[in-house]
């Protein structure tokens, strides 16, 4: 079978950037309107997969290289506490959907995105006058479900979920690099290795996402304003950047783990199965994971750059609401752990970053940040304050934006974060932050854990069974009491939390007969 020299693969490279630019703008593209300078402003939702908060130069991370996401927290806010209150994939865009914490969309752990709810982002948008687009991975059910989105083109790394579903970025490989296999470099989706990507980075999902995203602003040219969510399956497993970014590390550079005492339950685990979720395998296992997980960042990072900088070419930058977050953290060998869906920082403690457009004012909070604790379900009300539209059903969200304006005196004092059985019976859990402290609770045994997050933000001391902070637990042991109470005598009993030995995936109130 021939293989296209680097020659031949540019020209085909060339080719199907063309294609892809004309299944775009087949679906954008309309007869020019005049502008209108007091219309809504355009909404650009920027998010990765899998990011630890600490994993941008912008959170004072002097290591990682990430230029155009500083630019962002320069020119806007950047929220110091944000999570995401069920770290998982699919729960967290269910919080996106919805504006809701996980008892209320009914996802408390990795599952299936409901296929219908009955308020959700890109349909409300769509309904309140936007054309909305996405680019990238969505991990709705079924694969094609836009759930409002008035088109999309997806990278849904190797799912295939829905009977004889292709993803938009595996067809454009098939056809425009033929012979080759677009999952070559040879890892897995949960793995911890690392390895530079094994084929041009012209063909990595990365830099397709990117140039699709690129493309639709060069060509919108629609009289309403867009919604265009661009969200890149990177840096989650693979850890594969091209060559270019992965030399950008040094190994021993990047930052080693934290090892909390508490963690030498997690040191044990089989270094041969790629998918390990729990496992101290060196030092040197972690840092290589890291490198490669660093250059998938600085990667990212570049192509949100060109992004950037086809919204200033058409001067739409400063007409445009851009958020950018993650739906959740990665371990990368924090306490012996890896993957997500664990309360500790480097899986529910997302980097948020937000820059809003001239017209909006507040130019004095440009370049600050924000400690008030705020998660993924405060997404879609801001975008409906920035729309100037209201919400004709009670979220539990709030808007970032008031946050801007300083008017956030009763924003809300903690935050609620929890996930269902998930790896094993053992990960299993509810928990409260205010960005300060945190309070876990082992939902298997009974078993807590609270964290001084301001002292020690790696979280290596447990002071759970530290008499002086008795006063403390017990506080946040009663908040979690009051706020899970609502759930029943499953939850909480006499006043007090129940072990719970079962999984329970969905709540109630997952829709699950809505079409």
């Amino acid at each position: 079978m021939h293989h296209p020299t680097r020659r031949e693969f540019l020209k085909l490279a060339a080719a199907g950037c063309a294609g892809a630019a004309a299944l775009a703008s087949s679906e954008i593209e309309a007869a020019p309107e005049p502008a209108d300078k007091n219309r809504q402003p355009n909404i650009l939702f920027l998010m990765t997969d899998q990011h630890r908060f600490d994993c941008l130069g912008c959170y004072g991370n002097s290591v990682i290289k990430t230029p155009n996401l500083d630019r962002i927290a320069r020119d806007g806010i950047r929220f110091t506490s944000a999570y995401s209150s069920t770290p998982s994939c699919t729960p967290a865009r269910a919080a996106l959907l919805t504006g809701l914490n996980p008892w209320h969309h009914g996802q408390l752990g990795f599952g299936q995105v409901a296929q219908r709810y009955a308020f959700e982002m890109p349909r409300v948008l769509h309904n309140a006058g936007y054309y909305t687009f996405a680019i990238g991975k969505l991990h709705y059910h079924p694969q094609r479900n836009y759930h409002g989105f008035d088109g999309a083109l997806l990278d849904e790394s190797g799912r295939v979920q829905t009977p004889g579903f292709e993803s938009d970025y595996r067809k454009w490989f098939r056809e425009n690099a033929p012979g080759l296999n677009p999952d070559a470099t040879g890892l897995t989706w949960n793995d911890y290795r690392a390895r530079a990507y094994a084929l041009p980075e012209e063909l990595h999902p990365t830099r397709w996402t990117g140039r699709n995203a690129v493309e639709f602003i060069e060509k919108y040219n629609r009289k309403q304003p867009f919604f265009l969510k661009v969200s890149f399956a990177r840096p989650h497993s693979p850890y594969d950047p091209p060559k270019r970014f992965m030399d950008m590390y040094d190994p021993n550079a990047v930052p080693a783990p934290h090892v909390g005492k508490w963690a030498a339950k997690y040191a044990s685990g089989d270094p041969s199965d790629p998918n390990s979720w729990h496992g101290d395998f060196s030092l040197d296992v972690v840092r290589k994971s890291r490198q490669g997980y660093y250059g998938s960042v600085s990667f990212i990072d570049e192509q949100i750059g060109l992004i950037l900088a086809a919204l200033e070419k058409r001067g739409l930058l400063d007409d445009t609401l851009i958020l950018f977050l993650s739906d959740h953290g990665d371990m990368t060998g924090d306490h012996h752990l890896w993957r997500k869906t664990y309360a500790y920082e480097a899986s529910a403690h997302i980097p948020m970053l937000l820059r809003w457009p001239k017209s909006m004012g507040s130019k004095q909070r440009r370049g600050t940040t924000a400690s008030q604790v705020v998660e993924l379900r405060d997404v879609l009300p801001t975008f409906l304050d920035a729309a100037g539209v209201s919400a004709k059903v009670k979220l539990d969200g709030a808007s970032l934006l008031d946050v801007v304006r300083g008017k956030a005196d009763d924003w809300r004092e903690y935050l609620d974060l929890e996930h269902t059985i998930c790896y094993s019976p053992q990960n299993h859990w509810n928990a409260l932050t205010d960005g300060r402290w945190k309070y876990i609770y082992h939902a298997h045994d009974g078993s807590q854990q609270l964290f001084d997050l301001s002292k020690d933000p790696g979280e290596l001391c447990d002071l759970a069974s530290d008499s002086k902070f008795a006063p403390e637990l017990k506080k946040w042991r009663n908040r979690l009491i009051g706020f899970l109470a609502e759930r029943g005598p499953e939850w909480v009993k006499n006043g007090d939390l129940v072990p719970r030995t079962e999984k329970m995936l969905y709540s109630p109130n997952y829709p699950q007969s809505a079409g």
